[in-house]
């Protein structure tokens, strides 16, 4: 391995795996081996037990992936497509969603699926809405998904952050 992405890894903010087994949320930390790329990612992902699992990246207090493998289908969403010109992790997901990478690097709009937790409480709009708010850090929206979701105590002990007052 290059020592690029090495670098590109200790940038990695936090990297946190929940999968749901017999109607309970089991939440854990990715390890850096894991998010070399995002095959890599969806491969260890597919490992655990359980039909359903989300992946949720923040990776230098700027962007984050969220990634969810359900009954063997990936779905993807990266919070800012313009990351893919400087992260490895970034262009890798882009690839994978068969998507181009920005051409304007000044308008960071998100890429994948904005509603790929719909069904577990947290819709396209809402997500969309988060990742709008310039205001927010990764660590912040990543704790309000996964509180809407269903496992953000949990969340929040993994990542270390203090309970996110949630309204």
């Amino acid at each position: 391995m290059s020592e690029e992405p090495l670098e590109q890894l200790d940038a990695v903010d936090f990297a946190v795996i929940a999968f749901h087994v017999d109607g309970e949320w089991d939440v854990d930390e990715l390890t850096l081996d894991h998010l070399l790329d995002a095959p890599t990612l969806v491969a260890a992902m597919r490992r655990l037990p359980g039909e359903d699992s989300v992946a949720l990246v923040a990776v230098d207090e700027d962007w984050f992936l969220v990634a969810r493998v359900v009954e063997g289908r990936v779905r993807m969403l990266l919070s800012d497509a313009t990351a893919a010109e400087d992260w490895d992790l970034a262009a890798s997901v882009l690839d994978l969603l068969g998507l181009p990478e920005p051409e304007d690097d000044d308008d960071q709009v998100p890429a994948g699926d904005l509603g790929l937790l719909a069904d577990l409480g947290m819709g396209a709009e809402d997500l969309g809405a988060l990742i709008a708010d310039l205001d927010l850090y990764p660590e912040e929206i990543l704790s309000e998904v996964a509180e809407e979701i269903g496992f953000g105590d949990d969340f929040d002990d993994v990542v270390g952050l203090a309970p996110a007052d949630h309204a």
